[in-house]
């Protein structure tokens, strides 16, 4: 199972880099990391997708450009 969670859990890096080129986009991308990494290790989706929507808008907000 623990072999599981990592995986699932690797497979929501590609979604981190893609910051995407709208707020919106940025968000989105984001969320669906956080909801899919917190998911994968049993936590809580939705807090996940908070955070993850958070930490990636504000990484692309402050570094334009390094995720294209």
């Amino acid at each position: 199972m623990r072999k599981l969670g990592i995986l699932a859990l690797m497979g929501t890096l590609p979604l981190l880099a893609a910051c995407g080129d709208t707020v919106g986009e940025q968000a989105l991308f984001g969320g669906a990391a956080g909801a899919v990494g917190a998911a994968a290790v049993d936590g809580d989706p939705v807090v996940g997708a908070a955070v993850g929507a958070a930490g990636n808008t504000l990484y692309c907000q402050q570094n334009p450009g390094r995720c294209r």
